[in-house]
């Protein structure tokens, strides 16, 4: 026996009810022709949606004006917590999120050094926000349908149509954005800045912490340091 899909099935029943005696007969026209209609019930709805947020990746990315993408890459940089944050931020959370964001410095050309007291040229800020960007669904009725009654000279139909809905409501909507600054050490200009934002479901097993950090930095400096504007994309 095939095992049923979760997704919406729709089982339909129809019974004929003959209110003139006679058995209702495929005649030309509707209903036999020349006979008033009537048709009242649940209306037919529509299974359109919006497209989902969900795997979708904003970038945006800005160099100060007048700065050669060339002094970007080059001599030491520190990667730290951007001032400002929320101090009750994970430590954890932010330690993964810093390290992706040097592991893309590297390999831009930077020298990665440990701690914001080291003489670096550069200090690159990183900051976390996590906020939700649609709720979860409610529970459904997994059981719902429609009726369609049509009445003609000859007679009447009732037609009826169960929906069963196996699909379970989906979780909150989670949207995680990085955001990173570099500043000139010795002048604290901000020479560069830019922030990745992704949408995932939360508790979704693909997406822990360790893969959105690494998808959202590889975003943020692809093409860095040369890349500037934003964009939009689905992985």
């Amino acid at each position: 026996m095939h095992s049923l899909s979760p997704k919406l099935l729709t089982t339909a029943a129809v019974a004929a009810l003959a209110l003139t005696g006679t058995t209702l007969m495929a005649q030309p026209g509707p209903w036999g022709g020349s006979g008033r209609e009537r048709d009242s019930g649940w209306a037919a709805r529509s299974n359109r949606s919006a497209p989902s947020l969900e795997g979708m990746v904003e970038v945006a990315r800005f160099r100060a004006d007048g700065i050669d993408p060339a002094a970007l890459v080059k001599g030491g940089i520190v990667v730290i917590q951007m001032p400002g944050q929320d101090a009750a931020a994970d430590p954890r959370l932010n330690a993964t999120f810093q390290a992706a964001v040097e592991t893309q410095l590297i390999g831009a050309g930077y020298q990665a050094l440990p701690g914001d007291a080291a003489p670096s040229d550069q200090i690159a800020e990183v900051r976390i926000v996590r906020s939700e960007a649609q709720p979860a669904e409610g529970k459904r009725d997994p059981v719902s349908g429609q009726m369609t009654m049509g009445v003609s000279n000859r007679g009447s139909m009732l037609g009826m149509a169960v929906q069963i809905d196996g699909t379970k409501p989906k979780k909150a909507l989670v949207e995680t954005r990085l955001e990173t600054r570099i500043r000139d050490r010795s002048s604290g200009e901000v020479l560069w800045e830019g922030r990745a934002a992704i949408y995932t479901r939360d508790g979704d097993e693909r997406w822990n912490d360790d893969a959105i950090a690494a998808r959202l930095a590889g975003a943020l400096f692809d093409g860095f340091p040369g890349r500037t504007g934003e964009a939009r994309e689905r992985r």
